[in-house]
């Protein structure tokens, strides 16, 4: 007779049909899903359904069956087939946590047959044990009732197919019979495994690190050994006493995607110990206590009180950049412009529809001068004219000034796209001294209007760094935008770049190519520093390197071509945070002037910063293609730790004082090896501020 516990389980699950009974009807269910079902019901045209209610119908339909699949799937112990389930459906559509007719959820299922990796393939998707099993003793009632109703109809199968007589009823009766006495096995080795299981052993490392000056972070691993149950939630607690009485804390983490932990809300300057302990269907194991065994919430900035470079910096610059507008705002250089509103919106309307017509001002060649070219891309396509013309438009046709300064200035003059009308009309009012620089600028912000006017578009994108030039004395400023939602054009057409490429007829030698042909041969490489440039770095912190060299009217910095927003670099550890007492290390040996680190010495071995630095120095070296024995010669750069927000963070390290800077002449004693580049400091500093 069943208990009232399970009588009332059985009332709260009624609503939820059990699955299929058997081995073969999961294979045949399986096979359906595999088919008719795999399919998205939000798919199927609408039209077709005669209302909103046979939709809904059709979708839950869908959704039965895939949770009932999940279940044989995982009595089955088949882990392809529930990676294939959770591939394609979400938690919710698999109803995960909703336990059947048994009481019990596909983990409970999982962990009581010990199949780890089903479990955790469950565990990292969000499944989580029955919230029925609040003690050890309700789960072993449950499953002795299990297996006492499943032996007790097997029994009455069994009965049934030996007294009656050979019929279709008879045979019926023999696959209900087949199906029983297979869940009864099911049960039963789930009832044994429960029985056999113990708590599971202390994680076998806790590590403790300093994340921010009031907060610290936690990563630990699973035990060796689980003692036949999987490890399905883990308990952080801290406190600030070595016997951990009184407890200021506990956490209890049961996403396992990722075994580490942050703790807020700490204290900065207190000591804190911390301890993790893992669980099964069993309970809490030991805990293991935290390497180092205890850990100060702080940061390097409070050793000497230092406020973070750029806290106000952008605010100062908005507001000084608004009172700069309010001075120029009654200027009669902008009496003009009352009423610019409505005619941009008229101009854009208009340059949309007659796009690329003959009166248009794209060129389709460039003779002796400056010019600016914009590409757009999306995927692996490109926005062309209907003449196949990557659009040019004229900046001067007698460009005879410094080159890098007006590029350099270009280039800032990227980052307000939508000011270039009031930019111009400043500029207009210097342009009577006739100064070859201003001419040359005004002329530029009238090209960019004249682009932004002709697209439609106010955003032109990215500049890329160093300006095309040929033999026959054309310039071309290159910027690239990425179009990554569905826009439309009027007048304008997508072309493949292969296409673009294939059909374009030169109109130069392949040794004197113009500057046009070298922006279609190079321009999948340009498109690949475009989007290499907006990539960021993961959290953590980085060993940057520094290294400079100057010619007659630039200074260049030298990058990875796979990140060229970010120094040449590897990665330290996961953590940004560099603490007091570490930066009080890292000072430390500023002060005595010695060599940067390379090899352990006894009174530094059990510091995890130094030994971390060990293996990224060596790592950066054997990047750079530099001697490891040429380390003694190179430091650390000890005035800051470079904080960019507070993810991410670097420490520097500079190569010997004579060259840091290569000068112009002067040879590099180092070559790096392939995949660097190199990019004007400005260049570079935009990119870095993107």
């Amino acid at each position: 007779k069943m208990t009232q516990q399970m009588r009332d389980l059985q009332l709260v699950q009624a609503r939820k049909p059990p699955g299929p009974s058997s081995p073969n009807a999961a294979k045949r269910l399986y096979r359906n899903l595999s088919g008719k079902f795999r399919v998205n019901y939000t798919s199927f045209d609408e039209g077709s359904l005669v209302g909103r209610g046979e939709k809904e119908k059709l979708r839950k339909s869908y959704l039965f069956q895939s949770n009932a699949a999940l279940f044989e799937a995982v009595e089955l112990q088949d882990l392809d087939r529930v990676q294939e389930l959770l591939k394609h459906y979400s938690p919710e559509e698999l109803d995960l946590n909703t336990p059947n007719s048994e009481g019990l959820l596909p983990l409970d299922i999982a962990i009581m047959t010990n199949n780890a990796p089903i479990a955790r393939a469950l565990l990292q998707a969000g499944a989580k044990e029955s919230p029925h099993f609040v003690s050890l003793e309700s789960r072993s009632l449950h499953l002795s009732t299990l297996v006492r109703e499943a032996e007790q109809r097997v029994n009455e199968l069994m009965a049934q197919v030996v007294n009656e007589a050979p019929n279709a009823d008879c045979s019926e009766k023999e696959k209900q019979l087949k199906a029983w006495e297979w869940r009864f096995r099911l049960y039963k080795r789930m009832k044994a495994g429960f029985e056999h299981a113990r708590v599971p052993d202390a994680p076998s490392s806790v590590q403790l690190s300093v994340a921010s000056s009031s907060s610290l972070q936690v990563t630990f691993w699973e035990p060796l050994s689980v003692n036949s149950a999987v490890v399905t939630k883990y308990k952080v607690e801290w406190s600030c006493s070595p016997t951990f009485l009184p407890l200021l804390g506990e956490a209890v983490i049961d996403k396992l995607k990722e075994l580490h932990f942050t703790i807020q809300g700490l204290v900065s300057g207190t000591a804190y110990h911390v301890r993790v302990s893992a669980y099964n269907m069993k309970g809490w194991g030991p805990p293991q206590a935290s390497v180092p065994p205890f850990a100060i919430p702080s940061n390097w900035r409070e050793y000497d009180g230092r406020e973070p470079r750029r806290r106000g910096q952008a605010e100062a610059l908005d507001h000084l950049l608004g009172q700069v507008k309010t001075v120029h705002q009654h200027c009669i250089c902008h009496e003009p412009c009352k009423n610019q509103p409505q005619s941009r919106k008229h101009s854009v309307s208009k340059s949309l529809k007659h796009l690329f017509h003959p009166g248009s001002k794209f060129l389709k060649t460039l003779k002796r001068g400056l010019y600016l070219t914009a590409i757009f891309y999306k995927d692996d396509n490109i926005l062309v004219t209907h003449e196949d013309q990557i659009p040019v438009v004229e900046i001067d046709d007698t460009y005879s000034c410094l080159l890098m300064q007006d590029f350099l200035w270009f280039t800032k003059v990227s980052c307000m796209w939508d000011e270039i009308l009031w930019l111009r009309q400043c500029v207009t009012v210097s342009q009577s001294s006739c100064s070859c620089i201003l001419q040359t600028r005004f002329k530029m912000l009238l090209a960019i209007s004249q682009m932004q006017g002709l697209l439609g578009i106010q955003d032109l994108g990215q500049v890329f760094f160093e300006p095309i030039k040929d033999k026959q004395g054309n310039i071309l400023i290159v910027t690239l935008k990425e179009v990554k939602t569905n826009q439309t054009f009027e007048s304008v057409r997508w072309v493949p770049i292969c296409k673009l490429q294939s059909s374009r007829k030169s109109v130069s030698s392949p040794e004197e190519p113009t500057a046009l042909d070298t922006l279609l041969i190079s321009v999948q490489d340009k498109l690949a520093y475009h989007q290499q440039s907006s990539h960021a770095l993961s959290p953590g912190l980085y060993l940057g390197y520094l290294k400079l060299c100057s010619a007659v009217d630039q200074i260049r910095v030298l990058v990875p071509e796979r990140l060229p927003n970010i120094l040449c670099h590897v990665k330290i550890r996961s953590n940004p945070n560099i603490s007091r007492e570490e930066w009080e290390w890292l000072q430390k040996m500023a002060r005595v002037e010695e060599p940067v680190p390379t090899e352990p010495e006894a009174d530094t071995s059990q510091n995890p910063l130094f030994q971390e630095l060990q293996v990224a120095i060596k790592e950066l070296m054997t990047l750079m293609n530099i001697p490891l024995q040429e380390a003694k010669d190179f430091r650390l750069y000890s005035q800051e730790v470079l904080d960019f927000g507070d993810q991410v963070s670097f420490l520097l390290l500079l190569p010997p004082s004579d060259d840091v800077c290569t000068a112009p002449g002067q040879n590099n004693p180092y070559t790096p090896r392939s995949g660097f580049l190199t990019l004007p400091l400005q260049i570079f500093e935009l990119g870095e501020e993107r």
